[in-house]
Parts: C-alpha cells; sequence; structure tokens
C-alpha cells in the first residue's frame, strides 16, 4: 500500500471518492500493525461524519436470496426514493487458503452499477459469525462518505445473525415459503433478534405459500414473545424478480428505526455496541499478542515436545504458556507510536 497522507484520505472519502472509499476500507481490514495505527488515526479524523445512516443487517436461511433481495431492494432506493446506499457483503473465508468466494457482486449487478451506490465484498477472515474483523470499521467509513443506508449482508450460516445484530439497528431477516416446517432450521434467538422478516419469492406460484408461511411465522413469534406489551417483528412477503412488497418492507424498516429514535433506545443500542466492541477487541488483541509473543512461541515449541513424550499434562502446558505470555506483556507494542492502547481505536 502506498504512503498514506490520512488528513487527505479523509478529505477524499468525504468526496465520495470511490477509489479513496475502497482504499480506506483496504486499510482498515489490513492486520499489518502499521496500517492498524493508520486506520484508527483515520477513524478518529472521520468520527464527526458518521453515526447517521441507516445500519441495517440482512441475513437468512439458505436459498432465501439475500443477494438477489439487496439488489433489487437497494436498486429501489437509489432510483426511486433518492438513498445513497452501501453493503457489505460478507463472504465465507477458506479456513485453509483464506480465500473467499466473493460472488455477492456478481448477483448485484444492476445495483453496483449505480452512481449512488457501492458494493464491498469482504472475506470473513474465519471470524466469529462470518463478520469480518473491519466491518464495523468499513460502516464508519461509508457513512463518512455520504452513504445514508449501509446494508451488511451475512453468510447466513452460524453465528453470524448474532455477531451481525451486534452492529446494526434493524435486523432484517429473509425467509423463504415451502421449506417444510417454517421453523426448521430458525433458532427461537435468531426469531427473537430479528425485527423485520420477509417472506422472499412471493411471486407466482409461490406467492400463495409465501402468505401462507406468513401467516404461520407470525402465529410462532407471537410463542417466542409471548409478552404483550413486547414488539413483534412484523412478517411481510415480498419479490425481488417482481418488486412486489419491497415498499413495504423497507417501510417497516423506516418505522422501526423511528421508534429507536422517538424512544431514545437508537443511541444506548450504539453505545451498547460500542461496550461490546470494545472487549471483542480487548480479546482479539490478546488473542494476537498470545500467537505472536516469541516467548510464547517458544514456550509453545517445548511444551508441545513435552506432550508428545507425555512429560506434561494439557493442563500443566497451559500455565507453562500463560506464564511465559505474563512476563511478555509489557514488550507488547499496542500501535506505530507505542501509544496507550486505549487512545488507539
Amino acid at each position: 500500500m502506498r504512503r498514506i497522507n490520512v488528513d487527505e484520505l479523509a478529505d477524499r472519502i468525504r468526496e465520495g471518492s470511490r477509489g479513496h472509499i475502497a482504499r480506506a476500507i483496504t486499510l482498515v481490514e489490513s492486520s499489518k500493525p502499521e496500517h492498524r495505527q493508520l486506520a484508527h488515526d483515520l477513524l478518529r479524523t472521520i468520527a464527526d461524519d458518521t453515526g447517521r445512516a441507516f445500519r441495517v443487517g440482512v441475513s437468512g436461511v439458505p436459498g432465501a436470496g439475500k443477494s438477489t433481495f439487496i439488489n433489487a431492494m437497494g436498486t429501489k432506493l437509489v432510483t426511486e426514493r433518492d438513498h445513497k446506499v452501501a453493503v457489505l457483503a460478507i463472504d465465507p473465508s477458506s479456513t485453509r487458503t483464506g480465500g473467499s468466494i466473493l460472488g455477492d457482486r456478481t448477483r448485484m449487478g444492476e445495483f453496483a452499477a449505480l452512481e449512488g451506490a457501492f458494493v464491498r465484498p469482504s472475506p470473513s477472515g474465519g471470524h466469529l459469525g462470518g463478520v469480518a474483523r473491519a466491518t464495523r470499521e468499513s460502516m464508519l467509513v461509508l457513512e463518512a462518505a455520504g452513504y445514508d443506508v449501509v446494508l451488511v449482508e451475512t453468510v447466513g450460516v452460524g453465528q453470524s445473525e448474532i455477531a451481525v445484530s451486534g452492529m446494526v439497528d434493524t435486523f432484517l431477516m429473509l425467509q423463504v415459503a415451502r421449506t417444510g416446517d417454517q421453523l426448521q432450521g430458525i433458532k427461537r434467538g435468531i426469531l427473537e433478534l430479528a425485527d423485520v422478516i420477509a417472506i422472499t419469492k412471493a411471486d407466482g406460484d409461490n406467492a400463495g405459500a409465501a402468505r401462507v408461511a406468513a401467516r404461520e411465522l407470525s402465529i410462532a413469534l407471537k410463542l417466542v414473545t409471548s409478552e404483550d406489551e413486547k414488539r413483534r417483528a412484523p412478517v411481510l412477503t415480498c419479490s425481488s424478480y417482481t418488486g412486489d412488497g419491497l415498499d413495504e418492507v423497507w417501510d417497516a424498516v423506516v418505522q422501526h428505526r423511528e421508534a429507536l429514535e422517538s424512544g431514545g433506545v437508537l443511541q444506548s443500542r450504539r453505545l451498547e455496541q460500542q461496550r461490546d466492541w470494545l472487549w471483542n477487541m480487548v480479546r482479539g488483541e490478546l488473542a494476537e499478542a498470545l500467537r505472536t509473543a516469541p516467548a510464547v512461541r517458544e514456550a509453545a515449541v517445548e511444551v508441545e515436545a513435552a506432550l508428545a513424550t507425555e512429560e506434561l499434562s494439557a493442563l500443566e502446558g497451559s500455565k507453562i504458556i500463560l506464564r511465559a505470555f505474563a512476563g511478555a506483556i509489557d514488550d507488547l507494542s499496542w500501535g506505530a507510536d507505542g501509544g496507550d492502547p486505549a487512545q488507539s481505536g
């Protein structure tokens, strides 16, 4: 990566330069210590220009058509509602090579070609829930660039829904009809996370089945959230092919956002998300330091050799490694300038 002037990069981001936006996201995705420090400086510089966008997570069961839905919805928001829409499409990374499929952009061709659209496929890098480590920082870059809607598409498996719900304002869950039991594969916890639910592919011969699925899921939600005063996610139907129902789905997202703002919940939710992210970052930094500390690597070689000959148990070996790590903590470098870690993110 070429030498970076943070102030100049921030100015070009605010101007909406696509090349500089892409460069900034590449910077915040980098795990190199010097790049991480520059990324922290950049995020501090643009902080006043962030926080005003609709942050919407989009997830769903396999086959629900997440990318096709985002292509149709994003196109409608840009062309009919005058929004600037950015998409962070989290792709599963190979656990062996780190490579990613990155196929979402090909399924969002119509949307990606629009002037007011930005699509960034982002490999998950093996992080919890399939959510890329730098997704949060990428969202801030996009907000500073003037995108007032940021959609985060997950891989839709494992814990990805939980991870994404911790960084967005509205969690949109996509479901498809004719998959047998409508609750099959949907955990109670995921239903409780959803703020809006949409049954997709509600067109042609499938339209009737979609309406039935929506009714069944609405009944299921009453069982999940029995408290009368607690808000239940609306269950709607839509078609990415015909466009039917897309306006209603987005109106539900807007209504949820308005309810959060009027109730004073939006700010407290984002503050809670920041606290959660703080400790996620602390755990991540500690894990990385533990993995890379020279003293730990040296101790690990000896411990693993002793394990192979059964001279040590795993419990005894873990204590040796942790003692080695404790002795190396004072030598950790928390940033390129060696400053206080609390001031670098």
